[in-house]
């Protein structure tokens, strides 16, 4: 049988200044894909292992959201990305340790996140944060030519993709990589009949979330059900 407990409070890492309380599900072994999909479609993210949701008294600012991939279509901004980097080789491997990987992870963090504390990860910290899971998993590597750009790692979902983290060579000026990422799990999904790709949560002080909100039609989840956000651009055409 599942449990679930409350952490303490400990800092936000998502707004300054503020406390955060997460409920996390345990024990961790009875967590597989096919119930990992139902705690998804309740606001449950993976952190690792570690499977939880925000559950503080004074504040909702963390809201989980989804992208409805039949549905989707793109801004002119994300069919440049699409054409842009469609040219990249993309291959699908279990979970597994690269050092090229964790350098460019490195990189990654240092460039776009300074200061964040994930640019001090160890090795460790990394590899139980992206390398280790109770659900279908997979590493997504994208390349030009030889060289690594970016690396997703994906959760495979009864109704969807959830995506996981993607991290890029964020020294390639005027790319889209972050970008192309999310529209090659939408079509993977589409290409596959499902439903849903999971974005995690969506918090409208975060500026760096805003990036979420342009992926539409996008629903979000309030006191317990999943609704429609109402498009604040313009028309858009299908991918």
């Amino acid at each position: 049988m599942l449990k679930f407990h409350t952490t303490n409070p400990y800092a936000c890492s998502y707004l300054p200044e503020k406390t955060a309380c997460s409920e996390v599900v345990t024990p961790e072994h009875l967590i597989d894909t096919e119930i990992y999909g139902k705690l998804i479609q309740a606001g449950f993210r993976r952190s690792g292992h570690y499977t939880y949701r925000p559950h503080c008294l004074h504040c909702q600012a963390c809201l989980s959201v989804r992208v409805d991939v039949q549905a989707f279509t793109t801004n002119r901004s994300q069919r440049r990305a699409w054409k842009k980097h469609r040219h990249m080789t993309v291959s699908l491997h279990a979970l597994h340790y690269n050092p090229d990987h964790y350098a460019l992870y490195q990189r990654y963090q240092t460039r776009r996140h300074a200061g964040g504390g994930m640019d001090k990860d160890s090795l460790e910290q990394y590899q139980h944060f992206l390398l280790k899971s109770h659900v279908d998993s997979r590493l997504v590597e994208f390349r030009e030519g030889n060289l690594l750009r970016m690396v997703s790692i994906i959760d495979l979902l009864p109704d969807g993709l959830s995506s996981v983290y993607t991290f890029f060579d964020a020294d390639v000026l005027h790319a889209s990589y972050g970008t192309y990422s999310i529209l090659w799990q939408i079509a993977q999904c589409q290409q596959l009949g499902l439903a849903y790709v999971y974005l995690g949560y969506w918090i409208e002080e975060n500026h760096k979330m805003r990036y979420k909100t342009h992926f539409q039609p996008l629903e979000i989840l309030i006191n317990g059900e999943w609704q429609l956000q109402l498009r604040k651009d313009g028309p858009h055409s299908g991918v």
